[in-house]
């Protein structure tokens, strides 16, 4: 049983009286108590809401505040809370019900799942509370069993042509092809060709799954983006060189640092250069193009923004907004010929979701393909005046 669940124990006997049996405490006591009520409700990692009797919020935990922002202490639940199973919960309790357990999903801003507990804490005219909310995250337990869902329904699909062509040619070669070695090398190269693209595909899905897995934590390192471009722009380039195709880095001096995870950000460019090589034509640079911010789309505050730019075959309009979903492919034919599985950009969406940044895909018939990556600047601490 996770260690949150404790707190949902604990909120009777820190707030509910009468005790045990025993009468409430001197107003002394109970003003004293109201002083250390917050500090250790802020120990606990779950989000925790203590309402009156006319629902209003009374004491609010850390982690409450964290997801709900500062405006609780003294509002009414509606107000920060507007799921309606929640409300409806805590007016039941109110009401005189008794415990129970509600599931709800809240955008904060990424979608998390929450198993939010609605208790009464006590029933003592001397004493303000009346009922407790008890969030606990079971994000991560909900994506596990939409990835297994998930896993059964693409995996199955994307394995039945692979698997059948390799079923097809080992019968071939048992049977009519048995003594024919030019068949044979044929045929095996092709069933390596088929072999190696499932084992791709299987990386990108556990990949993924660790992506999605974590998408609700955001990353807390920093990240250097000019270091980590130049060193993809080198390991890179012999292979760019090949195509006869040159990878251009434009990024300017005293680069703010980046919040975020350095090895997946890294997947992130990775696999936006790898498809830039693929799908770029040969003679046509690759435009790395690299510049802060003073505000992200949407999100809002500073950052910088890194764009990957090809000059390929433009995409459809009709065509941008599925990029990033699992297997979805313009050209299902030739994505298969270069080696892709239809799960790269998908692993991009979810890393830069974890990261709170933003993707944005561009493409028409005069600059090319331009995917934009938005990532959050380190936050400078304000300076301690002493």
């Amino acid at each position: 049983m996770p260690a949150s669940f404790g707190v949902i124990k604990l909120i009777n006997q820190l707030v509910g009286w009468p005790r045990n049996g025993h009468p409430a405490p001197p107003p002394a006591q109970t003003q004293q108590e109201s002083f250390w009520l917050p500090a250790l409700l802020d120990a606990f990692t779950a989000p925790v809401l203590l309402l009156d009797a006319r629902r209003t919020v009374i004491e609010a935990n850390q982690a409450a505040h964290e997801i709900f922002g500062s405006r609780l202490i003294g509002h009414d639940l509606a107000q920060s809370l507007r799921h309606p199973a929640a409300l409806d919960a805590a007016s039941a309790v109110l009401a005189g019900g008794g415990r129970s357990t509600t599931q709800i999903a809240l955008q904060t801003p990424v979608v998390r799942h929450y198993e939010l507990h609605t208790m009464p804490v006590s029933h003592d005219q001397d004493v303000k509370t009346r009922a407790a909310l008890v969030l606990l995250d079971v994000t991560a337990a909900h994506h596990v069993e939409q990835m297994r869902a998930d896993f059964v329904a693409n995996v199955s699909h994307e394995l039945r042509s692979p698997l059948a062509s390799i079923t097809g040619f080992i019968e071939t070669l048992k049977g009519p092809a048995k003594d024919d070695a030019a068949a044979r090398a044929k045929f095996l190269d092709i069933m390596e060709g088929e072999a190696r693209r499932m084992a791709r595909l299987v990386d990108d899905l556990l990949s993924l799954s660790r992506v999605e897995a974590n998408e609700h934590v955001r990353p807390k390192g920093q990240v250097d983006v000019a270091s980590l471009l130049a060193g993809f722009r080198a390991s890179l380039g012999p292979r760019a060189s090949k195509h006869d195709i040159e990878i251009e880095l434009n990024c300017p001096d005293n680069l703010p640092l980046v919040a975020g995870d350095y090895d997946q950000l890294s997947e992130v460019f990775h696999n936006l250069l790898d498809n830039a090589l693929k799908y770029g034509p040969p003679g046509r640079p690759i435009r790395v193009n690299v510049q802060t911010v003073e505000r992200i789309p949407e999100t809002g505050g500073k950052g910088v923004r890194i764009c990957v730019q090809n000059m390929g075959e433009p995409i459809a309009p009709e065509h941008l907004p599925r990029l990033t979903e699992r297997f979805y492919r313009v050209d299902k034919a030739r994505s298969r010929d270069i080696g892709g599985t239809g799960l790269g950009l998908a692993i991009v969406k979810h890393i830069i979701s974890r990261h709170r940044g933003r993707l944005i895909i561009e493409s028409n018939a005069e600059t090319g393909t331009r995917f934009c990556v938005y990532l959050s600047e380190v936050r400078k601490e304000p300076p301690v005046v002493t």
